[in-house]
């Protein structure tokens, strides 16, 4: 029997499987979706049915555990480019200056973006972002001061275009 033949003859118990792991059915079904394709990929699958079920049970289990971390890390990162885009204006609850903040950081240069993701929003030290980035310390304190001077002045120019609309 091929390993296409055992994959349909499994499918049942992978299903039962993925559906104890996620309530879902559309995640039931592309969790074993998934493992099938990985499965069908690698040339070295166990040959016995008795070996290939708890090995495609372990593939089902790494994809579930993969599409929640980058879940949670999409959630995170949510949560933390929200923070630049209240800053200031949460506290003021100006509305006007959360959008003037927004606009600004999403003309800047990609790598401004970056850096300052990485130090003002999420807060990493200097050292920390140099080493995510793989740039020395004083590369990233450079970057720092030329994206933040970049927002500024990218705050400066979507406040002018604000008022001009709005007729100040």
């Amino acid at each position: 029997m091929g390993l296409r033949q055992k994959l349909d003859l499994l499918r049942p118990e992978m299903l039962a499987y993925a559906r104890s792991l996620t309530l879902d059915s559309n995640e039931v079904e592309d969790l074993v979706h998934d493992a099938v394709v990985r499965a069908l990929q690698v040339g070295s699958a166990p040959g016995p049915i008795e070996d290939l079920r708890p090995w495609l049970f372990r593939i089902i289990k790494n994809l579930f555990i993969d599409q929640k971390r980058k879940e949670r890390v999409h959630r995170e990162f949510s949560i933390t480019q929200n923070r630049l885009y209240e800053g200031e204006s949460a506290q003021t609850g100006d509305p006007v200056e959360a959008l003037i903040v927004r606009q600004a950081y999403d003309r800047l240069a990609p790598r401004d973006r970056e850096i300052l993701c990485l130090v003002d929003i999420l807060g990493l030290t200097y050292e920390q972002a140099a080493s995510t980035i793989g740039v020395p310390v004083g590369t990233v304190m450079s970057r720092v001061s030329r994206a933040r001077r970049a927002m500024i002045k990218l705050m400066g120019e979507t406040n002018v275009r604000l008022m001009k609309k709005r007729g100040g």
